[in-house]
Formats: C-alpha cells, sequence, structure tokens
C-alpha cells in the first residue's frame, strides 16, 4: 500500500507540474529603460543617480510615461564609467549598458574626455544620450560637423565651457572690484589655479586674454591633477607670489584638499571660480570648516530660478542628505524625455530627436532650449536671462549662500 500510494503522489505531482506548464502566464510588463552613466564612486556620479531615482519615484507614482496607448514605468539601469581615472573604462560602460543592458536612453557623463567617447558608441547604435556633466563645446560642435551622426546628443547641464567662462568672469569681475575698492589695490595679483582637463583649457585662456581687461596681473598657472590629494606646493607658491584672488575650475575631488589647504595657510587671497566640490553640503565638514569664504558657480542653491527651483532643492536635500550639484541635472533630463515621448508616441531614437529639439522646459535650474541647428552648438542648452544662467553662491560660516545674481 506504501508503494501504491507514492506512485499516486509522484503522478499526482507531475500533473500538477503539467497543469503549470499550461497556466497562462502573466507577460512582463514593458518599461522605459534609461542608463545612468557616470563616475559612481564619486559625488558626480552619485548626484547622476540621485537625480535619475528621484525623477523616477515622481513619474512612476504618477503612473510612468505614456508612450502611444500604453504607460510604462521607468527602470534605471546604474552604469559606473569610473571616467574620473580611465577613458577607456567609460567606453566600456557605455557598450554594456546598450549591448548587455539593452537600455533605450542614456542620462549622464562627467569628464569631457570620456563622454567624447561614450558620445561615439551612443551615436553609432543610435541611442539619445542626455549629457548632465561635461561642459566642453565640441561635443555639440559635432552636432553641427556631422548632424546624422551625432543628432542624439543633447547637453541638459552645465551650459557649455564658453558660457561657464562668462558666468565665471562675472564673478571674478565682482571680486576683483572688491578687491580693488575694499583693499585699494590698483592692481590686483591674480593666481590662475585650474585642474588639468580638457574643459579648464577654454577658460584658462580667456583668463590670460581678459585680464588686461579687468585690470588684473596674472602671476601664473597652476594645474594639479583633477583626483590630487595634495595642493600644498602650488598653493604655497601662490601665498609668496603675493596674489590676492585665486581663480578656479575644480571639476573633481581635489576641490576638498585645495579649500581646506587654502584656509589652513591663511592665504590672503580670495577664492573664486568653479569647484563642484563646493557645491555640495558635506563640503563643509570635509574641510573643516577651512573653505569659509569658498566662492563657487553653481546651477543650485534654495532659491526661486523658476517654481520648481525650490520644491526641488527641498525634496533633494530630503531624500539624500545633500545639496543637488549640477550633476543631478538628470532630473530635468529625465523629464524632458518623458515629454518628448509622450508627444512622438514611440521610444524611437530618429522619431524622438525632432521632439527633444522642440523642448521649451521650465527646469529646477531655467528654463531650458535646446539651441537649433544653424547654431555653432546644437542641442545644447540655452544660456542667458530667461532661460539657464547659473549662480554664484558663497560659503559663509557653515551656510550655502546665493550671492549671483542679486
Amino acid at each position: 500500500m506504501k508503494k501504491g500510494f507514492l506512485g499516486l503522489l509522484a503522478l499526482f505531482m507531475v500533473a500538477l507540474l503539467a497543469i503549470s506548464a499550461c497556466a497562462p502566464t502573466k507577460p512582463p510588463t514593458e518599461v522605459v529603460k534609461i542608463g545612468v552613466i557616470g563616475p559612481m564612486t564619486f559625488i558626480q556620479g552619485e548626484q547622476h543617480w540621485y537625480g535619475a531615482v528621484m525623477a523616477r519615484d515622481e513619474i512612476n507614482q504618477a503612473g510612468g510615461i505614456k508612450v502611444g496607448d500604453v504607460v510604462r514605468p521607468i527602470e534605471l539601469v546604474k552604469a559606473d564609467s569610473n571616467e574620473m581615472l580611465s577613458v577607456p573604462d567609460a567606453a566600456a560602460a557605455m557598450e554594456r549598458a546598450i549591448m548587455v543592458d539593452n537600455v533605450d536612453f542614456l542620462v549622464g557623463g562627467f569628464r569631457t574626455e570620456g563622454v567624447f567617447a561614450m558620445q561615439d558608441i551612443a551615436a553609432d547604435n543610435e541611442k539619445i544620450f542626455m549629457g548632465c556633466g561635461a561642459s566642453h563645446p565640441e561635443l555639440c560642435m559635432k552636432v553641427a560637423q556631422d548632424y546624422d551622426r551625432y543628432k542624439y546628443w543633447f547637453r541638459v547641464t552645465p551650459i557649455n565651457a564658453n558660457y561657464l567662462g562668462q558666468v565665471n568672469f562675472l564673478l571674478f569681475g565682482t571680486v576683483a572690484f572688491i578687491v580693488k575698492q575694499g583693499l585699494g589695490i590698483e592692481k590686483p595679483k591674480v593666481a590662475v589655479m585650474m585642474e588639468k582637463a580638457v574643459a579648464a583649457e577654454p577658460l584658462v585662456q580667456a583668463a590670460h586674454a581678459l585680464a588686461p581687461k579687468l585690470g588684473v596681473e596674472i602671476v601664473g598657472d597652476w594645474r594639479p591633477s583633477p583626483t590630487a590629494t595634495a595642493v600644498t606646493a602650488e598653493l604655497s607658491a601662490i601665498k609668496a607670489s603675493g596674489a590676492s584672488i585665486i581663480l578656479t575650475y575644480f571639476s573633481g575631488p581635489v576641490g576638498i584638499p585645495y579649500a581646506k589647504r587654502w584656509g589652513e595657510l591663511k592665504i590672503p587671497a580670495a577664492s573664486v571660480g568653479i569647484n563642484v566640490e563646493a557645491q555640495k553640503k558635506g563640503f563643509w565638514e570635509a574641510t573643516e570648516g577651512e573653505g569659509n569664504y569658498e566662492l563657487t558657480m553653481n546651477m543650485y542653491a534654495r532659491v526661486k530660478q523658476t517654481d520648481k527651483s525650490i520644491p526641488f532643492f527641498d525634496e533633494f536635500v530630503k531624500g539624500t542628505g545633500e545639496f543637488p550639484t549640477y550633476n543631478a541635472g538628470t532630473y530635468d533630463a529625465i523629464y524632458i524625455l518623458k515629454d518628448a515621448i509622450e508627444r512622438a508616441g514611440t521610444l524611437d531614437s530618429n522619431a524622438l530627436v525632432p521632439e527633444l529639439e522642440k523642448t521649451d522646459y521650465l527646469g529646477a535650474a531655467g528654463r531650458i532650449v535646446f539651441m537649433g541647428e544653424g547654431t555653432p552648438t546644437p542641442h545644447d542648452v540655452t544660456w542667458g536671462p530667461e532661460y539657464v544662467t547659473g549662480l554664484g553662491t558663497q560659503w559663509q560660516d557653515g551656510e550655502l549662500n546665493c550671492v549671483w545674481p542679486i
């Protein structure tokens, strides 16, 4: 009887398996898959991810993206480009996101050298790539030079290096005026300290070209690595030079040791320019307060650039414990993609390009309109009054305050 029972049990199990195999299965949910690519072990990549997650959660909670007659949720794929340290790694990460993870679109990218390689791979695979970090004008000049190949590239943030330079020199000019008036120095001495990176080259050249017009004297250029952990030699030389102003460009982690040592050495020179590390909330603690009065260009602050600016800033801080840096522009990038997809009713890149070109979107950093084909840098974010201008923010006794425009 025992053997008979076991035999019946076996037959019963086989029957259950057969029934299960024949039962209809629920089709997988169709998604919009977006790759978020950046240096994920650095604050820049983390901010790419934070901004994208915030947009994903808001859009999915509202139902998703309407693609034709179907509403699809967003699925994010994290791609660590390691571009801060390796261009080949950045290219490999882009290929993996497209070929293995099968993403529909990509947002992110940080270091210009790495983004050049990523841009080529996205173009070859006809994948829309929304840049949220690299500033070199040539990335958009490629769209003008070979539209059919590079039309899939759009820059959301930051404004390109030429416009960054204009904002930078507006801030620099303001500081130079204050130094002249406040200290009675007729021709202030200026030290140019900018990381050795492709995006910094136009700024170094512009500094030398504009110095005579601004009535200042450049005493030297110092070009540390973006990932340098010690800059004592450079800052000691700047202190000995008698400079009253240090003009900066730091997109990498060197911005922390720079600001900390600047304070520790008590260099009697105002620091002004671009320091991405000074855009984040943890800057004050990381420099142990020595970065007091560091003045940096920024894309976000708790000020009203549009109706979305302060709500975005507050929600970002609430969700991450950090201030948004410009790399968090992935938030706006995903909303811009959503709008274009819903207008086009498809995920097809070639159909989406003309819709993206029509973008007129009020984002957290300003009104985003892409420059057209007849401009030197098509698909670049438009800079200027009523569009995206950028901000000047300064650390003042533990608080990051907006000081420009005023």
